[in-house]
C-alpha cells in the first residue's frame, strides 16, 4: 500500500505502481503516476511481472536540446530528459516517466522542476502516486522537494516529515546535496545562479573522471563574440550593464561577470604552510583578495575542448598568456580548491563595463 504523504499525494515503490496502472477497483485510485526510475519505457515496469502488459499511448516526449524544451545546461543534448503518456486499462491514468539511476553522480537537479509542477497538476484533478523501484531514494527525493517548494520548508523539516510517515524514506548522499541546493536558490531550479554553476562543474568534473568525452554544450559561449542575428536573448539581460574581463594586452573581451564560478576564500597563505619552510613569518587569518578569476569553460578554451589534462589558457585573439586549466584543480592563493579549474590571473585582465 502506498504511503500517503498530503491530501492526494501518495508514494511508493515498483509494486504501488503496478497496482496503480492496473487495478482501477483499488483504493485510492490513482489518476496520476509519477515513474522516476533507470527506464522511462513502461518495459520496465512489465517486466517486474511475467505476462503482464499495460497498454500505452505516448503524449508528450521531452528531449534535452531540442526546440522547445527548457534550457538544462548539464544534460547532454539528445537525452529523454521525460515522457507523458497515458496508460494503463482505458488509458485512464497520466504517467510521466523520468529516467534516474539511484546513485550519488546521477543528476537530479535538472529533472526536479517538470515534477513538482506534474505532482501539482495532478493534484488538482486526482490522486497522484509518485514512485521509484524500492519506494526509498529517488521517489522520497521527489515528495521532499515538493513539501520544500510547497509548504516552504527546509530540507531538514521536509525530509523529518516524510519519515514520520515512513521510516524508509531515504535519498541517497548526492541527492540530499542537491536538495540542499534546491532550498538554497529558493526552491528552484536557477540554471544563472552561482551554485548552479558550481553544480554544473562539478559534474563535468566527474563526466572527466569517468573518461566520457566532454560536448560543446558544456561550454557557455564565447562572450567576445557578437550575439547572432536573430538570436534568442531576454532583453531585459541585455539592457543590463555587466562586468566583462578583458585581455589586458588586445582587450578582447574572454570573460563576465556571468562566467565567474565564485569559491568560498580559505584561510590565506596560512593554507600553504605545509609546503613552506619554518620560520618565524606568522600569517594572519584575515581573508586576501584573490588574485585569479575561476570562470566556467567557455568555447574560445581550445586545449580544453581537445581534451587535455591540464594546460595554458591563451587569448584567443592575440596568443596572450591569461591563466591555466586542470581538470585535477588549482589552488588560489587564497587558499582554496577549485575542481576542475579555469582560471584567469586578474593581472591578465582589465575590467570594464559592457
Amino acid at each position: 500500500m502506498p504511503h500517503l504523504v498530503r491530501e492526494r499525494l501518495y508514494f511508493g515503490d515498483i509494486k504501488d505502481a503496478i497496482a496503480a496502472l492496473t487495478d482501477s477497483s483499488s483504493t485510492p485510485t490513482f489518476t496520476h503516476v509519477l515513474s522516476v526510475v533507470s527506464s522511462a519505457s513502461i518495459s520496465f515496469i512489465t517486466d517486474c511481472r511475467p505476462g503482464l502488459t499495460i497498454p500505452t499511448e505516448e503524449v508528450r516526449r521531452v528531449v534535452a536540446g531540442e526546440e522547445g524544451a527548457p534550457p538544462t545546461a548539464a544534460v547532454p543534448p539528445g537525452t529523454l530528459m521525460r515522457l507523458v503518456e497515458r496508460a494503463g486499462d482505458g488509458l485512464r491514468v497520466t504517467r510521466m516517466a523520468v529516467p534516474l539511476r539511484d546513485t550519488e553522480e546521477e543528476n537530479l537537479l535538472d529533472h526536479l522542476e517538470p515534477c513538482l509542477d506534474f505532482v501539482d497538476e495532478g493534484r488538482k484533478v486526482g490522486n497522484v502516486l509518485v514512485h521509484c523501484f524500492a519506494g526509498v531514494s529517488r521517489s522520497a527525493s521527489i515528495i521532499v522537494a515538493y513539501l520544500m517548494r510547497s509548504e516552504q520548508k527546509s530540507l531538514e523539516e521536509a525530509l523529518e516529515s516524510l519519515k514520520e510517515i515512513s521510516e524508509s524514506a531515504c535519498p541517497n548522499d548526492g541527492f540530499l546535496d542537491q536538495l540542499k541546493l534546491f532550498e538554497e536558490m529558493g526552491f528552484r531550479v536557477d540554471t544563472s545562479s552561482p551554485l548552479y554553476k558550481r553544480f554544473r562543474l562539478k559534474l563535468l568534473g566527474q563526466s572527466y573522471k569517468f573518461g566520457e568525452k566532454i560536448g560543446s554544450y558544456m561550454f557557455e559561449d564565447d562572450p567576445g563574440l557578437s550575439p547572432l542575428p536573430g538570436s534568442c536573448q531576454d532583453p531585459s539581460k541585455t539592457e543590463q550593464h555587466k562586468t566583462a574581463y578583458r585581455c589586458r594586452k588586445c582587450r578582447r573581451i574572454v570573460a563576465v561577470e556571468d562566467n565567474v564560478i565564485s569559491h568560498v576564500p580559505a584561510e590565506g597563505e596560512s593554507c600553504f604552510d605545509w609546503n613552506r619552510r619554518k620560520s618565524d613569518r606568522s600569517y594572519s587569518n584575515k581573508e586576501q583578495d584573490c588574485s585569479s578569476l575561476f570562470i566556467e569553460p567557455l568555447k574560445w578554451m581550445t586545449p580544453v575542448e581537445e581534451g587535455a589534462l591540464e594546460g595554458k589558457l591563451s587569448c584567443i585573439h592575440c596568443g596572450a598568456r591569461l591563466g591555466y586549466f586542470n581538470w585535477s584543480g588549482i589552488q588560489c592563493n587564497c587558499g582554496s580548491w577549485v575542481t576542475p579549474a579555469f582560471q584567469i590571473g586578474k593581472s591578465k585582465v582589465d575590467i570594464s563595463t559592457i
